[in-house]
């Protein structure tokens, strides 16, 4: 009797939903507490905190149907044998068009239009209420329809043209790997990603946003300083118009060696008091790099990329698998999403483990910055971000615990804080 892998992948699906909605309800409890927590009190105004509370609880409401709408229709295409439909319908649009279905790139590349068609049209209305109704209630939305319609348009232009040789690549990889499959997939991507981050900054990033060098004056000189310093190989410092899209603030470094670049958005440059609090926030970025928290995080995506293909090495000729979702052949675009079913189980346990590591790297990297003598400073931004994003105040401690890769507010103070009374 072959085992039915596509009921227990659709049966642990909805376990992870009801588990994941308990979780929901919790913060959606923490949400609706009246009073700030002692940290925050006297720190956060209760005009912030009000709105901080009508904004996450609009998200929160919005959450609840959009993932009860995605288990529903997740579900829906695999127990009613979706995917194997649409391969072979796929495969007869070929064929009216004059082009052979037998030839499995065309084929994959024809069922991934028509996957692309679909999830634009269930994501959009989705995204179009998050950013024109919830974002702009909130004032945070400052795109146009237009700028919004133009953006997505970009993004498909991106995928028709990036998409099909790297799923060619991947498919004949798989034809013709032989023995040593798993290590020809993860050099592939290895070497893809690295192009990727290379390129995206240079080439792709700059069709949605502005990029302008960082004027000369007292903000660039303190930057360059800390990174002088600290021995960071500063090439170029940018300021994005993320105020064009969102009134939501960031920073962020990229690069490779000898070729770094730091890019502030506009709206953080705007919504901090002094120069002090974004060259903080600057210095727990610097952190990250100092402590090498990008290359490990960047070597345990490699590792887990590799076992990854390791497993579905494992199971790729698997006619029972296959069957149990419907399919009868056993193309290799379908064997690797069937593959990351069945591992789902393994992603989320995983997930929670680089969480826990990704919020200890953010407590490194506030330690950091408070050794170069941005405590207050940086304790001021964080204030600061958290007020202007109208980020949660009262969270959860199983929902931060299981969702979040930064750690809430209250502990970094406190971090702070017990940093401050040991150095004392």
């Amino acid at each position: 009797m072959e085992f039915p892998y596509m009921e227990a992948v659709v049966g642990f699906m909805i376990i992870m939903y009801i588990f994941e909605t308990y979780l929901d309800l919790r913060q959606l409890a923490a949400l609706k507490l009246p009073t700030l927590p002692k940290t925050l009190e006297g720190v956060i105004s209760l005009e912030k905190f009000e709105k901080s509370r009508a904004y996450s609880l609009d998200k929160s409401y919005f959450n609840f149907v959009h993932d009860f709408v995605t288990i529903l229709l997740d579900s829906a295409i695999l127990l009613f044998r979706i995917l194997p439909w649409f391969w072979k319908k796929s495969g007869n649009f070929l064929v009216s068009v004059g082009l052979n279905a037998e030839n499995e790139i065309l084929h994959t590349l024809s069922f991934l239009t028509g996957v692309m068609i679909w999830s634009q049209i269930t994501d959009l209305p989705f995204s179009l209420y998050s950013t024109f109704v919830i974002e702009a209630r909130h004032g945070f939305n400052k795109q146009t329809l237009w700028l919004f319609l133009r953006d997505l348009f970009k993004g498909i232009c991106i995928a028709i043209v990036l998409g099909p040789p790297i799923v060619s690549a991947i498919i004949l990889i798989v034809q013709k790997g032989g023995p040593y499959l798993a290590i020809y997939l993860w050099a592939f991507m290895f070497v893809l990603s690295l192009v990727m981050m290379t390129l995206y900054p240079i080439l792709i990033a700059p069709l949605f946003n502005k990029f302008t060098p960082l004027p000369e004056g007292g903000l660039r000189t303190k930057i360059e300083n800390l990174a002088s310093s600290l021995k960071f190989p500063l090439k170029k410092l940018f300021v994005v118009d993320g105020s064009t899209r969102s009134s939501h603030s960031n920073a962020y470094m990229y690069g490779f060696f000898k070729n770094k670049r730091i890019v502030l958005y506009d709206t953080l440059i705007q919504q901090c008091k002094n120069d002090e609090e974004i060259v903080a926030v600057i210095g727990h970025e610097l952190g990250h790099w100092k402590l090498n928290h990008t290359m490990y995080s960047f070597i345990a995506v490699q590792i887990l990329t590799l076992l990854q293909f390791g497993g579905y090495t494992l199971v790729r000729n698997s006619t029972d698998l296959f069957r149990s979702f419907g399919f009868d052949t056993q193309p290799v675009l379908i064997g690797l999403i069937i593959f990351q079913h069945t591992v789902i189980p393994l992603q989320h346990l995983v997930s929670f483990g680089l969480n826990i590591v990704s919020r200890s790297f953010e407590f490194q990297a506030d330690a950091f910055a408070k050794k170069l003598g941005y405590a207050s400073s940086l304790r001021a931004a964080l204030v600061k971000l958290q007020e202007e994003n109208l980020s949660a105040m009262n969270t959860d401690p199983w929902y931060s615990a299981y969702h979040y890769s930064h750690p809430p507010l209250v502990e970094r103070l406190a971090a702070l804080d017990e940093l401050e009374k040991k150095t004392d």
